[in-house]
This record gives structure tokens, C-alpha cells and sequence, in this order.
């Protein structure tokens, strides 16, 4: 992968970034994501964020390559740190992390969104709590994507704010577009994480003392809602 070919993955986060967007690209890497798409005429101007040292400085150098530093702000910062109000930023990507750590970063840098910005998530797991996330702070899910890649399952969710939104606890498990389309690859996702957690119901069987009731129950719970989707 590079600023020319990116992953599926990335492919498809591209797809739904808008036109003549200005990005924020958080936990950017290599900045592939932001060149690519100034390269193809697709957004107008992005900042780069990234917290660690060694993909800070090859984000730096992905832009320098490209000769796209008037277009392309790279920023060592914590998050949304990364985001000044000049940037006038109107989408936002955060990509391959868990679940948790995306809702964590948006959380914490509340206060740098304007509520005007379309939010690109590509959780690697923990979907459920990011998308509890979102409902509590009035943000709609517009699209779902799921695509499977070198043997693993990646979501792709984009959100915009638009006020109170409500969705049941198995819309927020499952997604609630994705209940509703049901595709191949969303199903195939499902059978195989059955499989994993009938395999670890079974394991918490043998080790009861070990393991709360209360972690059973949730994990039959969710046994439960998975059969029903695949009936």
C-alpha cells in the first residue's frame, strides 16, 4: 500500500469522504489516505494528525514526496488536538483502531468539532460502543460498510450530527443500516463470530467459578440475537 494504491480498506473510507472536503485525518500514518485523495482532486486541503513519533515523521515525509505541504498540514498532536479552528475542517476520518479508542478520542476532543463535520469511522472491533457514542451525541449513522480483507472483518461507519437519534440495544450491536441490508459479507461475518462465541460460552461452561454470571448471560444474549439474524 501506498499514496497510490491503497488498501481495500482505505478504498473504501475514500469513497465516502465528500467532495472538495477539508480532512482531518487522525492517527493519519503514513498520510496515505489525505495524498491520495488530493492527488485525485478529491478533497481540497487536509491536516494529518498523528500522536507517535516514527509515522508522524513518514506522514511528513508521504506529503514532502508529493510536494503537497500548501495543501497538506501534518500535526504531532493527541487526537483531535490536531484540529485548529483555521483548518475550517468538514470531515473527519479515524481509521484502524479499536472501537473504544476512536469513541475515547472523540470524546475527549469534543470540544474541537463543530458539529458541522461528517465523521468517516473504520473501527477494528468494539462497533457497539462507538456506535452507543454517536446515538448519545445526536449523530445519525448514514452508511455502513463491512468488507473482508486478508481474512479479517473491517466496518466502516459514517455519522453526521443531526440531533437526538435513538436506536434499540441490537441496532447498536449489530448496526442498524446493516440490519436492515443484511449483505452477504455482513452475514459471513456474523456466522463466523457465532461460531466464536458458542466456542466460548462452551469454554465459560467448564470454567464457571472463574467467570461471572452476569458475562454468561450477555454472551447468550448475544448468541441469541446472532441466531435470530442468521435464521
Amino acid at each position: 500500500m501506498n499514496e497510490q494504491t491503497l488498501s481495500m480498506r482505505l478504498e473504501r473510507v475514500a469513497a465516502h469522504v465528500p467532495a472538495g472536503a477539508r480532512l482531518a485525518d487522525i492517527g493519519s500514518d503514513h498520510g496515505y489516505l489525505p495524498v491520495a485523495l488530493l492527488k485525485r482532486g478529491v478533497i481540497a486541503a487536509a491536516v494529518a494528525g498523528e500522536l507517535a513519533l516514527t509515522p508522524f515523521q513518514a506522514a511528513q515525509r508521504s506529503v514532502r514526496e508529493n510536494d503537497l505541504g500548501a495543501q497538506i498540514t501534518v500535526r504531532l498532536a493527541n487526537g483531535l488536538e490536531a484540529i485548529e479552528p483555521e483548518d475550517r475542517i468538514n470531515a473527519v476520518s479515524l481509521c484502524g483502531m479499536g472501537g473504544e479508542t476512536i469513541r475515547d478520542i472523540l470524546e475527549s476532543g469534543k470540544a474541537r468539532l463543530s458539529g458541522e463535520e461528517r465523521l468517516i469511522l473504520q473501527p477494528n472491533g468494539g462497533e457497539q460502543p462507538l456506535r452507543h457514542w454517536l446515538m448519545e451525541n445526536g449523530y445519525r449513522i448514514l452508511c455502513e460498510d463491512v468488507l473482508r480483507e486478508n481474512r479479517f472483518y473491517y466496518e466502516i461507519i459514517v455519522a453526521e450530527r443531526t440531533g437526538p437519534v435513538l436506536y434499540s440495544a441490537e441496532e447498536l450491536y449489530f448496526g442498524p443500516l446493516h440490519l436492515r441490508e443484511r449483505s452477504p459479507v455482513f452475514l459471513a461475518k456474523w456466522q463466523r463470530l457465532l461460531q466464536l462465541k458458542q466456542q466460548t460460552l462452551s469454554n465459560f461452561a467448564q470454567a464457571r467459578q472463574s467467570v461471572s454470571d452476569e458475562k454468561v448471560r450477555e454472551l447468550a444474549q448475544q448468541i441469541r440475537w446472532i441466531t435470530e439474524l442468521l435464521a
